[in-house]
């Protein structure tokens, strides 16, 4: 992704991508094991998988039900550049403030997340102030070169990891504008 795209260029291609997800196809078997015509996903779908190991030695017990995804997707969408949508919807359902979308593949994004890498300090304040828990590409983008290098002394890889869609910590602080981070991301690991 180019480190030049603009904030809403960037809102409205993973707006533009989320409302026009090629659609995944499944056919449908009836008890003939005949395929049918093929069904349309209303959404995401999940991965297959079979367990090749042994299952671990308990079993959860579901208490309560899970957050909506549709009302999860919504609340990360609209903390990338909406703080009044954020607020109306985090108003709704507090547990929201520690929820995550899988957007594919294991790209796992946070409203924190979706705020900090496109460097909305207001939307960061205000999920800080109700509870998100900061990680690294957060405190990059906010210029907090102390909590960065904490985070970097007790593990060196972290200059190395990727936060949501892939963006490095480097692009976080260019984002904020947090140019002492930067410069000390920079030290560490010189990127483009």
């Amino acid at each position: 992704m180019s480190e030049n795209l603009s904030r809403r260029s960037f809102c409205n291609l993973t707006a533009g991508l989320a409302l026009t997800a090629v659609p995944v196809i499944s056919y449908a078997k009836q008890g003939t094991g005949q395929a049918t015509a093929p069904a349309q996903a209303a959404g995401p779908v999940e991965a297959p998988f079979t367990r090749d190991y042994e299952a671990p030695g308990f079993t959860p017990k579901w208490k309560k039900q899970q957050l909506n995804r549709l009302m999860v997707q919504d609340f990360v969408i609209y903390a990338h550049m909406d703080l009044d949508k954020v607020k109306m919807l985090l108003e709704r359902e507090p547990r929201l403030i520690a929820a995550h979308m899988d957007w594919g593949g294991g790209d796992w994004e946070s409203g924190l997340g979706g705020a900090s890498h496109m460097g909305n300090k207001d939307i960061v304040n205000y999920l800080l102030e109700k509870g998100a828990r900061i990680d690294i590409f957060c405190a990059a983008m906010m210029g907090q070169l102390e909590v960065v290098k904490s985070f970097l002394t007790l593990q060196p890889n972290l200059i190395d990891s990727y936060g949501p869609h892939g963006m490095t910590l480097h692009f976080h602080a260019k984002q904020g504008k947090a140019t002492e981070v930067y410069e000390y991301l920079q030290s560490i690991k010189k990127i483009g």
